[in-house]
C-alpha cells in the first residue's frame, strides 16, 4: 500500500508546481523525494477539479540563439543563390 500524504502537502507540491519556479514535474518531484508521476497526478486531479489558474506550460519553439542561427544561415543561402545564378548568366 502506498504512502498518504495530507491534503496540505499535496497543494503545496501542487502549488510549487504551478509557480513554475521549481521546474517541471520531475524537478519537484526530486526536491521532495516523490515520484514524479506521483506528483504528475496530483496536478492532474487538481486540474479536472477546475483549478487551472497558474499552470506553467513549456515554450515550444527555438531560442534566440537557435534564431540567431537559422538567421545567418539564411543570408549565407541568399548569397549563395545570388552566387549560383550569376554563374548560370555567365554562360
Amino acid at each position: 500500500m502506498g504512502k498518504h500524504y495530507s491534503t496540505g502537502f499535496k497543494q503545496k507540491i501542487i502549488d510549487e508546481y504551478k509557480s513554475g519556479k521549481s521546474g517541471g514535474y520531475k524537478r519537484v518531484a526530486q526536491k521532495y523525494g516523490l515520484s514524479d508521476d506521483t506528483v504528475y497526478h496530483w496536478v492532474v486531479k487538481d486540474r479536472k477539479q477546475g483549478n487551472q489558474e497558474n499552470i506553467p506550460y513549456k515554450r515550444v519553439g527555438r531560442t534566440k540563439e537557435e534564431n540567431i542561427d537559422y538567421k545567418e544561415r539564411y543570408e549565407i543561402l541568399k548569397k549563395y543563390q545570388a552566387f549560383l545564378k550569376a554563374q548560370r548568366e555567365k554562360k
